[in-house]
């Protein structure tokens, strides 16, 4: 299997992904489809000049495919792993997304678990 580290930065977001993640269809998607309960919220992490690079191969790789409901855009989201908690990746499918922003989802919340603050290193690990 191959996999991508994807490093970055912890940055405070504008609370978009808290009610992404609250809308029933997304929870009950990913939690079908990655097997776990997301957490209320997303970590935002802005990656570093590599990364963004790094990030380019998931635009050709296989994904879970998030079904929006009508009215939302599509994504793409990842399994993943920061440390060895288990965590995904959602790469929104968004025009004029920032390409350089990561959004990343667990069962738990991962600043607190993680011990997190804006401006921390932070790494992922992207299962191709």
């Amino acid at each position: 299997m191959k996999r991508i580290k994807l490093k970055g930065t912890v940055f405070s977001g504008g609370g978009d992904g808290k009610k992404f993640m609250e809308l029933p269809w997304v929870k009950r998607q990913i939690t079908k489809k990655l097997g776990f309960t997301p957490y209320l919220g997303t970590l935002n992490v802005r990656l570093t000049e590599d990364s963004l690079k790094q990030k380019k191969l998931l635009e050709k790789a296989p994904s879970v495919k998030i079904c929006p409901a009508k009215g939302y855009y599509n994504g793409a989201v990842f399994k993943a792993f920061t440390g060895t908690l288990e965590c995904a990746i959602v790469v929104p499918k968004v025009p004029g997304y920032p390409k350089d922003l990561l959004e990343i989802i667990a069962s738990v919340n991962l600043r607190e678990t993680l011990h997190l603050e804006d401006g921390s290193a932070v790494a992922v690990t992207v299962n191709l």
